[in-house]
């Protein structure tokens, strides 16, 4: 199993904070405990108040910043799993069109309503960002130049408190997986707050081998 580094998933973090935003777009959806859609949003990150761009960074800095491969572990795509009508076509094509497309949220959406597993009001948040990786030195020093632009999603599924507020996320993804400081898009991070109770249907029927 390919391993998760803790100093890449670091280095995305420090990029996760007001002042070194590495977002430019947000959406996602409020379900009841049944799984239908409330409502939905889809706004550029940086016209959110200070406040909710603050509380939005720190639930997506949760998946990585968690601890690598306990509570966030990757896993891979299958050639099955890329076929077309699977769940990473659809991702691919929310990284691609940096969550633009309201109808291919919407069809997100609908897939999450069907499988994900709770009996609480819950909310699911997907940010895009992109992130101009410098190369490092041979001492690990940043030499400022790049030669890839990590384009990537974060998504985190929170159980909902009063008035629509999300708690602390219950699972998330990293997608494209970011390995050797390089995107992998034949591979997610999947985190789970509670590695011992999981939410196994994120990866089982909504990331890998799941098809409409």
């Amino acid at each position: 199993m390919t391993a998760v580094n803790r100093e890449d998933m670091l280095e995305l973090t420090r990029r996760m904070t007001p002042k070194r935003n590495c977002f430019s777009r947000i959406a996602g959806a409020y379900f009841d405990e049944e799984g239908f859609v409330d409502g939905t949003f889809n706004r550029h990150f940086l016209k959110l108040s200070a406040k909710d761009i603050e509380t939005n960074l720190r639930l997506a800095k949760t998946v990585p910043f968690s601890e690598t491969n306990k509570n966030l572990i990757y896993h891979p795509f299958s050639r099955d799993d890329e076929k077309a009508g699977h769940t990473w076509q659809i991702l691919m094509g929310l990284k691609d069109c940096e969550l633009k497309n309201d109808a291919l949220l919407e069809l997100f959406y609908e897939f999450i309503g069907e499988k994900y597993i709770t009996d609480k009001p819950f909310a699911v948040r997907i940010l895009y960002g992109s992130y101009d990786i410098p190369i490092k030195a041979k001492d690990k020093e940043s030499l400022w130049e790049s030669e890839e632009v990590y384009k990537f999603i974060i998504c985190t599924f929170c159980s909902l408190l009063d008035d629509y507020e999300a708690g602390p996320p219950d699972c998330g993804f990293l997608f494209p997986a970011f390995i050797d400081r390089s995107a992998d898009i034949h591979g997610v991070m999947v985190y789970q707050a509670d590695e011992k109770h999981p939410h196994e249907e994120l990866v089982r029927d909504i990331l890998l081998s799941a098809s409409r």
